[in-house]
């Protein structure tokens, strides 16, 4: 289900979260731009590839997927029951490096992608309170867990 604001874009809340905090964001540049690069069809090194790949797997709550995907460093985890959701879990470090390796990628390809300057300090923002939750999750050793909702 998709659902729009006034401006024509969608609304997505992307949860951040781990037993030693959480956030949501909720801004679809962040979306688009950060957990969607990969789709942009940038050229980049086999190690930014897996990384943009990792954020690309980043299950939609609603919809639970057959198939459970992984990568190194990260899985799937399959809703546990009805009142679950699917969700990407990882280590606090390897999802800061993969979120590391899109904001550099956006920043050396803005023009290539349409990003604009205000989106870019929307996406900084959220990147900071992100790397915030991290650091908690980090500081705990307890891993995280990410999904997004449309």
């Amino acid at each position: 289900m998709n659902f729009m604001r006034g401006d024509s874009s969608p609304m997505v809340h992307i949860s951040v979260a781990s037993p030693a905090g959480a956030y949501t964001v909720g801004n679809a540049s962040f979306f688009r731009f950060i957990v969607r690069l990969a789709e942009a069809g940038l050229p980049v090194q086999a190690d930014d590839r897996e990384a943009l790949e990792m954020l690309a797997a980043i299950p939609h709550a609603f919809f639970d997927d057959e198939d459970p995907a992984w990568g190194r460093g990260w899985r799937i985890i399959p809703p546990a029951s009805l009142d679950d959701w699917p969700v990407l879990e990882s280590t606090p470090q390897r999802v800061r490096a993969a979120f590391e390796t899109a904001r550099r990628i956006l920043w050396e390809n803005a023009s290539p992608v349409g990003v604009s300057a205000r989106e870019i300090v929307a996406i900084e923002s959220e990147l900071d309170e992100v790397f915030h939750v991290l650091q908690r999750a980090e500081d705990a050793g307890v891993p995280v867990n990410i999904s997004y909702v449309l």
